[in-house]
């Protein structure tokens, strides 16, 4: 059988599940998720296999109106991610359905001339007949080649999905090992695994007020790794939140990432965490290179 390699940009609004199902069709977490909104801050590469087929999913930020250089250099980074897509992958979360935000990205989508896709996530909690309304509204709107209803988190239609993208993927040979699941690095992985669980463990509490930076990453002789990241945050009142009482809210928030980070790079991992008040860290152009974002006027 011929090989078969291309690129899916996966695009659509925040909190649709895109780094959900991105997670389902690669078959292991390469992305973050939370409930939160607008977790994902760069575009990631996620590698999902079947057969001799290897798509390439370019897990986005969600794309919406931005109000500050950070929502700036997401958004630019979830439009970068659809250049030169052999697919757009459009999720919409099927529960919420069209919106204004929702509105605006059509329009946005409407003048691309890659082939679109519309895959409706969530199904598992969407009555049945909003479903077929809301299909009906969005191929009103734009020209999809296929559609497909899913629930990243059940797995439901997920096989289906991936059976088509493989089929459609053009013919070439594979950009990546087989045994290699993503593009991002070591030190990315790092700080996207402590970032989530600042997420998961703070809530509302601390909302997108912080970023986590992996200052050093030294592998040891033993086998083990150690890394040393830096959360940055705003204001010495989300310093105190993200230390909790005693220092034990960073604990937990370290531990938790530890023993992800131990089983994801197949390691033991010597993580030491500190926090740091920088008011303008949103304005540090290091940073962005550092997480992977492209500076934005």
């Amino acid at each position: 059988m011929t090989e078969r390699c291309g690129f899916v940009a996966v695009v659509g609004a925040p909190n649709a599940g895109k780094s959900t199902l991105v997670n389902a069709l690669v078959g292991q977490k390469v992305a973050i998720v939370s409930p939160k909104a607008q977790t994902t801050r760069v575009r990631l590469m996620g590698v999902a296999i079947l057969g001799q087929a290897q798509v390439l999913l370019l897990d986005t930020p969600g794309i919406f109106e931005p109000k500050r250089r950070l929502d700036r250099a997401m958004v630019a980074a979830a439009w970068a991610g659809a250049q030169d897509a052999d697919l757009l992958a459009l999720v919409i979360d099927a529960k919420t359905g069209l919106s204004h935000r929702l509105e605006e990205m059509l329009d946005g989508l409407g003048g691309r001339p890659e082939p679109k896709w519309l895959i409706l996530n969530k199904v598992d909690i969407t009555p049945k007949e909003e479903l077929l309304t809301l299909t009906a509204r969005l191929s009103e709107r734009l020209q999809f080649e296929q559609i497909f209803m899913v629930s990243a988190t059940t797995g439901d239609g997920i096989p289906d999905l991936k059976t088509a993208l493989a089929a459609r993927v053009p013919e070439g040979p594979w950009h990546f090992p087989e045994d290699q699941v993503s593009d991002a690095t070591d030190r990315m992985l790092a700080a996207e695994v402590t970032r989530e669980q600042l997420y998961l463990q703070l809530h509302a509490e601390l909302p997108y007020a912080s970023a986590v930076e992996t200052e050093k990453y030294e592998e040891r002789r033993d086998g083990s790794v150690a890394i040393h990241q830096q959360i940055l945050v705003g204001r010495p009142t989300q310093k105190a939140i993200v230390l909790g009482k005693g220092g034990t809210r960073i604990k937990q928030i370290g531990a938790a990432a530890r023993a992800q980070l131990a089983e994801l790079l197949g390691r033991k991992v010597h993580l030491f965490l500190h926090v740091k008040v920088n008011p303008d860290w949103e304005e540090d152009r290091g940073l962005y290179r550092e997480i992977g974002l492209d500076w934005v006027e």
